[in-house]
């Protein structure tokens, strides 16, 4: 009976559950919507009703060693807790995610099984950092830019969390050039303001753009059209994330930097910005850090997550 772990990615729209066994190997894997503002409960459920999907049909049957989650939301991992979330996900904040979850797997996870929640990000750095585009970095900052802004901080193998469980919160790094918009922590200037992909769709329409492009992708199609303010806003995003990227790198100076996420398959209109302004504001000494695209895409904190239950058991902290 082969030994695997339970891999969870739960987000705001949607939430993955794969098996992973010891290499990190997603070995099947199932996805489904998030019941996000129905509460913590309808969410836990829907993990544990994929899970006996992926158990039921395993073949040969499977023996589950633990099991690792990604969330949304500041989390504690040492106690499994959420610390606090935005209003995406409905009563997440205070939620004590790890005990809910043994309950609702019930004899799917023995007893004494490890259940590791981490924050997505923090999970998505681990993923890159040991199976994708960090791979052979001894640090690395990972980025990931889709409909939020998140980072992970990877230094000798393990992520830095931070006294209060927040180190990595590049989103709201007061950063210039979104001064104008408001960001969804209330602040006015904040990364994830412009920087994310509603960040960018919002630009778009601050620039004046045409209030029947709906999102970020929207945006994107009206810039391949020729639309001028859907390439400024595209620019504009990017330059922003391209100088908090250049903060953290000044603060951090990492081997590694790896961006990823829905808004970077924009593509080059999006990347180029991106990196030439983050070439602009480093220090000399800096402008040799490579920055690289993440290869993992959503199966990133599926990995890692799997990856960190495996560390875990062997004795190592991810």
């Amino acid at each position: 009976m082969p030994d695997v772990v339970l891999a969870v990615d739960i987000g705001g729209t949607k939430t993955a559950v794969a098996l992973a066994d010891e290499s990190g190997r997603i070995v099947d894997s199932v996805t489904d919507r998030t019941p996000a503002t129905e509460g913590p409960q309808a969410v836990v459920n829907k993990v544990a009703a994929l899970a006996a999907v992926l158990i039921d049909r395993a073949d040969p049957p499977v023996s589950l060693r633990g099991a690792g989650v990604a969330t949304a939301g500041v989390v504690d991992i040492d106690a499994g807790f959420i610390v606090s979330s935005t209003d995406t996900m409905t009563g997440w904040a205070g939620t004590p995610l790890a005990a809910m979850l043994r309950v609702a797997l019930g004899a799917s996870l023995a007893t004494e099984c490890l259940v590791l929640v981490q924050n997505d990000v923090d999970a998505h750095a681990i993923g890159e950092f040991y199976h994708g585009a960090a791979l052979g970095a001894l640090s690395a900052l990972v980025v990931a830019v889709g409909t939020g802004v998140g980072a992970g901080i990877i230094i000798d193998g393990r992520v830095l969390r931070g006294a209060r469980h927040v180190a990595g919160e590049i989103a709201h790094m007061p950063t210039p050039g979104a001064q104008h918009l408001r960001c969804p922590c209330g602040r006015m200037g904040h990364l994830e303001a412009i920087g994310s992909g509603v960040g960018l769709h919002r630009q778009y329409l601050w620039l004046g753009g045409d209030e029947g492009a709906t999102d970020s992708r929207a945006v994107a199609a009206r810039a391949e059209e020729g639309d001028r303010l859907a390439q400024r806003s595209l620019a504009d995003s990017a330059a922003v994330v391209g100088r908090a990227v250049a903060a953290a790198v000044t603060l951090l100076d990492p081997d590694r930097v790896v961006v990823t996420g829905g808004v970077v398959e924009i593509g080059s209109r999006w990347w180029k910005p991106m990196v030439e302004s983050f070439r602009h504001e480093v220090i000399d000494v800096l402008g040799d850090v490579p920055v690289v695209r993440g290869t993992l895409g959503a199966d990133a904190p599926l990995r890692g997550a799997a990856t960190s239950v495996w560390k875990t058991l062997a004795g190592e902290r991810t």
